[in-house]
C-alpha cells in the first residue's frame, strides 16, 4: 500500500508537542511492514536550520525532502503562518503531481488548510482518506471564533467527506458522536508510546537540575498552553506545599511556552509564595526527556481536555506514577494500575499528588502497575489495526469502482 500522511507539523519541528512524534512513529512502523510511506507538511523553518544539507535534508520540486527510516518526508515552502497553521500554495502542485500515486490518505489534525485542500482533490481522484483530529476536534481554550468559522466552511466538509474519523479514546468517540459523526463513521484505535532503548541512570536529571534525591520531585512535562492547565497544576502545588509543611516538594514545568503561559505560572508562583519551590525548564528531547521522567515521583497531567495523552504514558514507560484528570482519554487505561485519575481541580490534583508521594504503599504499587501497562501501550497493536482499515478501504475502493 503506498500510504500518504498529512500533518501540519512534523520532525524536526517538535516543539508543536505530540502530534509529530506520533504521525513519526506511526510511518515508520508502516515502512517496517513493508508500506511506501510519503509525509506532507510544512516548512517551518528548515532553512533556518544549521546547515540543513548535513541533515540530509534536499531541494525537491515542493519545497523540502528529507527521509529517514524508510519515510520520505516533504516540507511545503510556508508563505504565512498563524500560531500552528500556514498558508502553503505548493500543495495545489502536489496533488495535481503525485497524488494519484497513493492508494491511501491519512489526514492528521484540524484547523489547518493543507488537511481539506489534500481532502479535496482526494475527492475528485476517488482517492479514500481518513481524518485524524488529534484532540483538536472540539474547540476550547483559544481562537474559539476562528475554530467554528473553520467547522463552518471547512472542517464539516472535510470530515463528512472522510470515510472514517479516528478517535484515539473513549472520550474523543463520545465527543464526535454528540457533534452528529455517525458511529459507523468513528474508528477508534488508540495510540502507542514508543519507549527508549534505555532509559538514562537514576539521578541524571536531578543532578543537571540541582535537585536532591531526597526531595519529591513532581514534573509537568507538555506545552504551556491553557488546554493543559499548568495554572490549576501550580495552584495544587501550592495547595500542597500548605498541607505538607517541612518537606521538601519540587514542581519542575518542562516545555514550550505558548501565549506567554510561562510568564503567567512565574508570577502566579511569586503570588502563591512558591517561587522558590518551583522551577522552569526548556523542552527537552531524546535522552534529556526520560531522565526528567525517570527522576520524578509523580507525573501529573491536569489537562482540562486531552483526546489521549502521549506524555502520560511516556512517563508510565519510564516507571513513574502519574495523575491525570478525568478528561484525558488515556485515563481508563491507567486508573488504579499505573496512576490515579482526579477531578480537574485544584483540590482533585492536590490530593492526588499527595496520596502518590506519602500515602503507605501507593507509590511503589503503582510503579509496578506501570510495566504492566506499558506493555499494553506499544505502536504494534494501533499499527495493525490501521494497516487493516487501509486495507478495506482500499479493497472497497476498487470494487465501487
Amino acid at each position: 500500500m503506498r500510504i500518504l500522511n498529512v500533518t501540519q507539523t512534523y520532525g524536526p519541528f517538535l516543539e508543536f508537542g505530540g502530534p509529530p512524534v506520533k504521525v513519526r512513529a506511526l510511518s515508520e512502523a508502516l515502512v517496517r511492514l513493508g508500506h511506501p510511506v510519503t509525509v506532507l507538511t510544512a516548512d517551518w523553518g528548515i532553512d533556518r536550520l544549521a546547515q540543513p544539507q548535513l541533515v540530509r535534508f534536499e531541494r525537491s520540486a515542493f519545497g523540502w525532502r528529507y527521509e529517514e527510516k524508510g519515510v520520505q518526508a516533504i516540507y511545503l515552502p510556508t508563505w504565512l503562518s498563524y500560531h500552528a497553521t500556514t498558508w502553503n500554495p505548493a500543495v495545489r502542485r502536489f496533488c495535481r503531481a503525485r497524488l494519484q500515486n497513493f492508494d491511501v490518505v491519512h489526514i492528521f489534525g484540524l484547523y489547518d488548510l493543507l488537511g481539506p485542500r489534500v481532502a479535496s482533490a482526494c475527492r475528485r481522484r476517488n482517492i479514500p482518506f481518513v481524518v485524524e483530529p488529534i484532540g483538536m476536534f472540539r474547540p476550547i481554550v483559544r481562537s474559539l471564533w476562528l475554530k467554528r468559522l473553520y467547522h463552518s466552511f471547512l472542517g464539516r466538509d472535510l470530515l463528512s467527506a472522510a470515510r472514517f474519523v479516528v478517535a484515539t479514546s473513549e472520550l474523543e468517540a463520545g465527543e464526535l458522536a454528540s457533534a452528529g459523526v455517525t458511529k459507523e463513521k468513528i474508528f477508534l484505535r488508540r495510540n502507542g508510546v514508543e519507549g527508549p532503548a534505555s532509559v538514562p541512570g537514576p539521578g541524571t536529571f536531578r543532578a543537571a537540575q540541582n535537585i536532591s534525591a531526597e526531595t519529591k520531585l513532581i514534573l509537568f512535562l507538555g506545552r504551556l498552553s491553557q488546554k493543559k492547565s499548568p495554572d490549576l497544576l501550580l495552584e495544587a502545588f501550592a495547595k500542597l506545599v500548605n498541607m505538607l509543611k517541612g518537606n521538601d516538594l519540587r514542581l519542575v514545568v518542562v516545555g514550550p511556552d505558548q501565549g506567554g503561559m510561562k510568564a503567567q505560572l512565574m508570577q502566579m508562583a511569586e503570588q502563591l509564595g512558591v517561587v522558590s519551590s518551583v522551577q522552569f525548564c526548556e523542552p527537552l528531547y531524546g535522552e534529556a526527556k526520560w531522565a526528567a521522567y525517570r527522576d520524578a515521583d509523580v507525573f501529573v497531567l491536569p489537562s482540562q481536555n486531552e483526546n489521549f495523552g502521549n506524555t502520560a504514558a511516556e512517563a508510565v514507560s519510564a516507571g513513574t506514577p502519574v495523575v491525570v484528570t478525568e478528561q484525558c482519554g488515556i485515563a481508563p487505561l491507567l486508573a488504579n494500575t499505573a496512576g490515579l485519575v482526579v477531578a480537574h481541580t485544584v483540590t482533585g490534583i492536590a490530593d492526588g499528588m499527595k496520596r502518590v508521594l506519602f500515602e503507605p504503599g501507593l507509590r511503589a504499587r503503582l510503579a509496578e502497575g506501570c510495566r504492566e501497562v506499558t506493555s499494553k501501550l506499544g505502536w504494534e497493536e494501533p499499527v495493525r489495526v490501521m494497516e487493516t482499515l487501509y486495507r478495506q478501504l482500499i479493497a472497497s475502493n476498487k470494487q465501487g469502482a
